[in-house]
């Protein structure tokens, strides 16, 4: 198994926290559970999610890349 990690902000690792508390999850495995599912998404559907994901995102994403 292969270990990833990235940053986020307080906000969003807060509300990541919650979201995974609400299921009864780690947030590690909230994260892994979430990833799991973008990418079972067939051809439309991945590509969908990304385009919203990164749209919506775009400023902290270009944030982090510095």
């Amino acid at each position: 198994m292969q270990t990833i990690q990235f940053k986020l902000s307080e906000e969003m690792a807060s509300r990541l926290a919650e979201r995974a508390k609400e299921r009864g999850l780690s947030a590690e495995a909230f994260v892994q559970m979430i990833t799991e599912e973008v990418l079972n998404r067939t051809g439309d559907e991945f590509s969908q999610a990304v385009d919203y994901v990164l749209s919506k995102n775009t400023d902290l994403y270009q944030r982090l890349a510095q």
